[in-house]
């Protein structure tokens, strides 16, 4: 196994946009107001749990249903280009149901908010590029990350404000998008070959 800081920095980034937790303060106060606490460092832990169990599982899942792993990247590109394109055009293409469970904490925050279709695809197709070991860094770096937005997510919307929120979003719905582009380019070449 490779350590590599260009991996960890690279999947640690495509991670952290594609989770969009900073873009998800706005969601993360409104549950805090519905539901009055949110157990940042459960949400945190889940959330983390789920992304590596499916980093693990998730490609031995594939396999049994006779999917490899460059046709789930290339599926995967799709749709981090279509989350990209919300983010920079500040559109919804797609809405998940909110269903009111008692523990906001795990279900709707941990998952699928925190690790949701997006992650859990964007794990799998980081997987056919980067070392593992890389990649379970970048999870856990990124549960860090999310850990300290949901404990000052409050802090961080008085000091960013909402403009500013919507700006780090477009940002990173950019490089989100160019990251959706190399990872299909690379993959299909592979599927092609």
């Amino acid at each position: 196994m490779d350590f590599n800081l260009n991996e960890i920095f690279t999947a640690f980034m495509v991670l952290f946009a594609v989770i969009d937790i900073v873009g998800n303060i706005p969601i993360i106060i409104d549950l805090r107001k519905k539901v009055g606490h949110i157990q940042s460092e459960k949400a945190s832990i889940i959330a983390g749990l789920i992304m590596i169990l499916f980093l693990f599982v998730g490609q031995r899942l594939l396999g049994f249903i006779g999917i490899d792993v460059n046709s789930f990247a290339v599926a995967g590109s799709f749709i981090l280009f279509f989350i990209a394109l919300e983010m920079i055009l500040g559109i919804t293409l797609y809405k998940d149901e909110e269903d009111q469970a008692l523990n906001a904490t795990v279900f709707p925050l941990a998952f699928p908010l925190i690790a949701g279709p997006g992650s859990l695809t964007t794990l799998l197709s980081l997987r056919a590029e980067f070392q593992l070991m890389n990649i379970i860094i970048a999870v856990l770096l990124n549960v860090i990350v999310i850990y300290l937005v949901l404990k000052t997510s409050a802090r961080i919307e008085r000091i960013i404000g909402k403009n500013g929120i919507a700006i780090i979003r477009k940002i990173f719905g950019v490089i989100l998008l160019a990251i959706a582009v190399k990872l299909f380019a690379a993959n299909i070449k592979m599927l092609l070959a």
